[in-house]
């Protein structure tokens, strides 16, 4: 599935069962709340937090999945074509640090 794709089942989704998108600040904040659910998986499972008992069956696929809803939620109603925007993007960073992470000395094992 490409992200374009993805967009669109969304959109279908979201006309289908959510009735309507939730404005842009709100799904900002919900996106801020599912990056925050994310972060704390990671900081408890990777870092050097402990992890509470609770915390144990928190999928992080599932918290991944849920930032990638919202964002894919912003970038529709903001028509945004994140596959271009990715894309772009991609190849921005491919220019820029393709050289600059090979001869970074801390990326070497």
């Amino acid at each position: 599935m490409n992200i374009q794709n993805a967009q669109k089942q969304v959109d279908e989704w979201i006309g289908k069962h959510g009735v309507r998108y939730f404005n842009e600040l709100t799904n900002m904040a919900q996106l801020t709340e599912e990056v925050g659910e994310v972060a704390r998986i990671i900081a408890r499972r990777y870092g050097e937090q402990s992890e509470k008992e609770s915390d144990k069956s928190k999928d992080l696929g599932e918290e991944l999945a849920d930032v990638l809803f919202v964002l894919l939620c912003l970038a529709n109603q903001t028509n945004t074509d994140l596959q271009a925007a990715f894309n772009q993007k991609l190849n921005h960073k491919t220019k820029r640090d393709h050289e600059r992470h090979h001869n970074n000395p801390k990326l070497r094992s």
